[in-house]
């Protein structure tokens, strides 16, 4: 009877060292990887972790016994394995990493050609089952591990083409505060630096997979008073924070405010349209009136997709969309092969406050007041189905617009509201706004919590 691996999930691999994720576990995944793609070259990279390396040497070995080239692209952000696999038009990447995850964690994100995302639908299934039954066909190639595996430094190139988004005469000099949270981000500023008019405050900067200064996971309020301190006391322009990935990125204001997805999600829309008129914007259902609004206004057109990557990057292709957002602080590019970046939104806001000459602040200003929001709220439930049903039957005869594409959203006149049930966990996350009336958000927030908790 083959043993189950627990650490494949809907749209990644992550689980607990060693039981869930060692480096046998890993081993198998390069060879099932391998073999279900028939991949010839194969792109890894490994966060800063301290368990990532040996992680990323046993998946290399497998991945080379199962019958590929790796490029080992060594320590690097996610979207350095995305673009590595996009730009060098290889079979397929594979990100060590367990992004925000505590410290005992550790996981894997596949890709494929052209950074197209492997999740449960799309062969992470698949690859599982090998790694379960080690059903392999293919021989093994052992002997053939040094000249199989290549160092490669995607630094330059990929500095490169973050840059080329700029238009770099426009950008003033600003003093942007940069908390690299101990992760994968310090290098990244490192190597674009030197192109750049900014000064830059570098807090937490070095890599560090102890994470002396606490999981890099800035949504978390408890971990931004770094980012808001360093901010008030260099009297900066904004200021920037990264998970330890790097693949969402949180902005400041100068004043050290905390700056919602939802609301940069907006700003970076109206940016592309005003570049690219008529282009469209994907958007999740959680929180929608400012960006349908924005990408209206600025004639573009709003498409809905359901809340996560694969689903975000997969309607982004369908729709050839120019750029894409959520409200969790991801960020996706057709121009980064539909993938998404913790590096390219700060850089975008940047030239926009460089070229409009309004502070971040002023620039949500009118976003925040239109539309306030509840922000994400999270609650633990036993009955996550029957939880949802009570705010479905409480709501459903009022509602204005009903939609079911990510959990049930419901419109009113002056409110709407998006509530999901969690994957992979008993929980269910809340996200409520209203037209201008923060004290509608809070009383009709308090009244859906008190029907969860029922």
């Amino acid at each position: 009877m083959k043993k189950l691996v627990q650490a494949f999930k809907a749209y990644d691999i992550r689980g607990k060292l060693p039981d869930e994720l060692n480096e046998d576990i890993a081993y198998r995944i390069g060879r099932a990887y391998s073999e279900f793609l028939s991949a010839k070259k194969v792109a890894v990279g490994f966060d800063i972790r301290l368990s990532s390396q040996s992680l990323a040497q046993s998946l290399r070995e497998g991945l080379i016994d199962g019958g590929s080239e790796v490029l080992d692209l060594g320590l690097v952000g996610t979207e350095e394995v995305y673009f590595a696999t996009s730009h060098l038009k290889l079979d397929g990447g594979i990100m060590v990493t367990a992004s925000h995850n505590p410290k005992e964690y550790n996981g894997m994100k596949l890709v494929r050609e052209q950074s197209k995302p492997i999740s449960g639908d799309s062969g992470l299934n698949e690859i599982k089952d090998l790694v379960e039954s080690r059903d392999y066909v293919k021989s093994n190639n052992a002997s053939l591990y040094t000249e199989k595996s290549q160092r490669y430094d995607i630094s330059g190139e990929y500095t490169e083409h973050l840059l080329s988004y700029l238009n770099r005469e426009s950008l003033r000099p600003l003093r942007i505060v940069v908390n690299a949270g101990n992760g994968a981000a310090g290098h990244m500023i490192d190597n674009i630096e030197a192109n750049l008019p900014f000064e830059f405050i570098k807090v937490n900067h070095n890599p560090d997979g102890n994470f002396p200064n606490g999981i890099p996971n800035p949504l978390l309020p408890e971990n931004r008073q770094a980012t808001i301190d360093a901010v008030i006391e260099h009297n900066a322009d904004f200021g920037v924070a990264w998970d330890g990935d790097v693949d969402r990125c949180f902005l400041f204001d100068e004043n050290g405010q905390f700056i919602e997805g939802y609301y940069i999600v907006g700003m970076l829309a109206e940016a592309f349209l005003n570049k690219e008129p008529k282009a469209k914007i994907i958007h999740d259902p959680r929180l929608t009136w400012n960006t349908i609004d924005i990408v209206s206004q600025a004639g573009g057109v709003a498409v809905q997709s359901k809340t996560g990557h694969a689903f975000i990057k997969e309607r982004m292709r369908q729709e050839d969309a120019v750029y894409g957002g959520e409200m969790s602080a991801h960020h996706y590019f057709r121009d980064f092969a539909y993938c998404d970046s913790g590096m390219l939104p700060w850089l975008l806001i940047a030239e926009l406050v460089s070229t409009k000459g309004l502070s971040l602040s002023q620039f949500v200003a009118k976003a925040q007041s239109r539309y306030p929001i509840s922000g994400e709220i999270n609650r633990h439930v036993l009955d996550a189905k029957s939880a949802v049903q009570r705010v479905w039957d409480e709501f459903i005869d009022t509602a204005v617009v009903t939609d079911i594409t990510d959990g049930i959203s419901m419109e009113f006149n002056e409110w709407r509201f998006n509530l999901r049930s969690s994957n992979t966990e008993p929980v269910v996350r809340l996200n409520v706004e209203s037209r201008g009336n923060p004290d509608l958000v809070e009383t009709k927030t308090k009244q859906i919590l008190a029907l969860l908790e029922a």
